[in-house]
């Protein structure tokens, strides 16, 4: 049965993050490897945050203004629609949909490595809590740098928007500024890194358990990478609905 099979990855699921949520052993290894984390997964991943946000933002106003701007409505549409997608969607989900394929398949293929050559099967025998060593400081290292991705993506996706008005004269930037001041409401802000938050935890966990828990050889790494990746996405998806109603 599909549904006892997916019941026992969960519950497997739920055993490991049992394990990982334990008080460090040494917490100044435990601060190091979370340093070196929040480097290497939120640090390294803001260069193609920001490309991607800043060309998004422009391809965004150009849209709106062409298929939504008309006689009827105000010049200011255009920038307040923009505003609207970049605050709720784009920075929280769309982001952390593109940041799946590259940080999830990254902690994936990284654990399942050590899985197979036997890393971490050294580290159990020596005694050491290889899920709280191993997983934990990627799960606080993500949480930690996820707002400030959301912070970067949503400022460089209105710089894209104003790139489209000064360079491409899509529409006047007066208009455009006008637009993002319109009735901005803050907890949208707020709204749109609550739910990066969750976002991030499914992120570094979900790749985190299936590279943990990979069984076989080199040929199985890669398929619980692109198992890691589906699952994030799917996972994503699926809690932006029920956050965006609770949020909202």
């Amino acid at each position: 049965m599909i549904i006892i099979r997916y019941l026992t990855i969960f519950g497997r699921y739920m055993q490991l993050m049992g394990r990982t949520f334990s008080v460090p052993e040494r917490m100044r290894m435990f601060f190091k490897s979370y340093v070196k984390e929040m480097a290497q997964l939120g640090v390294n991943s803001i260069g193609i945050v920001l490309l991607i946000s800043f060309f998004i933002g422009a391809v965004i106003c150009i849209q709106m203004k062409l298929n939504i701007q008309s006689p009827w409505m105000p010049r200011w549409v255009s920038g307040y629609t923009t505003r609207e997608i970049l605050l709720l969607e784009f920075s929280s989900s769309i982001m952390c949909l593109i940041l799946a394929g590259k940080v999830g398949s990254n902690i994936a293929s990284e654990l399942g490595t050590m899985r197979v050559t036997q890393q971490i099967d050294a580290l159990d025998i020596m005694g050491v809590n290889s899920a709280s060593y191993l997983i934990l400081p990627k799960i606080m290292g993500m949480l930690t740098i996820m707002p400030f991705l959301v912070i970067f993506s949503s400022a460089t996706g209105i710089l894209g928007a104003y790139a489209t008005a000064y360079v491409g004269h899509v529409l006047p930037p007066d208009d455009l500024t006008l637009g993002l001041q319109h009735s901005f409401k803050s907890w949208f802000v707020w709204m749109s890194i609550i739910k990066s938050e969750f976002f991030a935890f499914i992120i570094s966990s979900v790749p985190a358990f299936c590279g943990y828990t990979v069984e076989g050889g080199s040929v199985n790494v890669g398929k619980s990478s692109t198992d890691a990746v589906v699952s994030s996405s799917v996972l994503i998806l699926f809690s932006d609905v029920f956050l965006t109603q609770l949020l909202s």
